[in-house]
């Protein structure tokens, strides 16, 4: 196991990261944990949902109170790969072309509304989310460290857009949800937002040496043999449903143990539970299953059946 101290200190560090945060987006603690739980396990998130409730508001807080550099990509039709990765540009005083590095090299990226663009603009984030480098005229220039993509879309709305295609969707480590704030929550936000917008007075807590530490700590969290086994129970149980057509591939089981040692260390603990890895099924697996056409009449969810799954697979129990 890890040392108890070393990951005290993690826990405290995001805990600081979250206070800062809860500041500006009230009453979603999840979904903020959630975010980190991607950020510390070095993958990506996708939030669905409605527009207004606070997406991009939480990408510029996270990425001010990380000390992080931002950038925003809006996606549209119109929008070319070459938007995002960068463009060689002729200099006349040199006589060669130089690379203009775009919006991808940053941090933190906020792609909002990527399912806006066309499939082959969707796919210029590709090699970006998997290998952390993208190509430009056979030319391979490496991203920035830490390296974090946080996508939105709008799910109510299909008019103009284009679905992600199931190679794309399996590159984000967690799919979550914010949805409504409580109406306590909403009357605080009115209150702290009066005079100006919150997060801008955000100040960092981190700086991005200190990020990729504690990305490098969190690995160092241990996983007992029993619950590496019922991670694979888990997984392999999406593809044995008779309601899944296609199950979670063995990324989604990376994925799952990553995130269950991302949320030991924000709970303060050298170990993964059980309960870690049932709590982060759905946002880390939900996305990565396809159900079959008749459960889709039934107007079954990917998150009910693995909610199902969580019940019928056994629990490893302690000696």
């Amino acid at each position: 196991m890890g040392n108890i101290l070393d990951v005290v200190a993690i826990a405290e560090r995001v805990q600081n990261i979250i206070d800062k945060v809860e500041t500006v987006i009230v009453g979603k603690r999840s979904a903020v944990e959630l975010c980190l739980v991607g950020f510390l396990s070095g993958g990506h998130v996708l939030i669905e949902d409605i527009p207004g409730v606070g997406k991009t508001t939480l990408a510029k807080t996270l990425a001010r109170s990380l000390g992080c550099v931002y950038k925003r990509i809006q996606f549209t039709p119109d929008l070319l790969p070459s938007d995002i990765t960068g463009t060689n540009v002729f200099n006349q005083k040199n006589a060669s072309f130089e690379f203009h590095e775009g919006p991808i090299f940053a941090n933190i990226v906020l792609a909002d509304e990527i399912n806006r663009a066309t499939p082959k603009t969707q796919s210029a984030l590709l090699e970006a989310m998997e290998e952390n480098q993208i190509t430009a005229d056979g030319i391979t220039y490496g991203l920035p460290s830490p390296f974090f993509v946080i996508a939105t879309e709008n799910n109510i709305e299909s008019h103009g857009t284009y679905a992600l295609p199931e190679a794309q969707l399996d590159r984000f480590l967690i799919r979550l949800s914010m949805g409504y704030p409580g109406k306590a929550d909403e009357a605080m936000m009115l209150t702290r937002q009066t005079k100006t917008s919150a997060w801008e007075i955000v100040n960092p807590v981190l700086d991005q040496n200190e990020i990729v530490e504690l990305q490098h700590e969190t690995r160092e969290v241990y996983v007992d043999q029993r619950v590496r086994e019922y991670i694979v129970e888990i997984v392999n149980a999406t593809r044995e449903h008779p309601s899944i057509m296609l199950g979670a591939s063995p990324r989604g089981s990376l994925a799952l143990l990553h995130c269950a040692q991302s949320y030991a260390a924000l709970r303060g603990r050298t170990y993964v539970l059980p309960d870690d890895v049932k709590h982060l099924m759905v946002p880390v697996l939900s996305h990565r299953i396809i159900l079959r056409p008749e459960a889709r009449l039934k107007i079954m969810s990917a998150a009910q059946l693995l909610l199902e799954i969580a019940e019928t697979v056994p629990v490893p129990i302690g000696q």
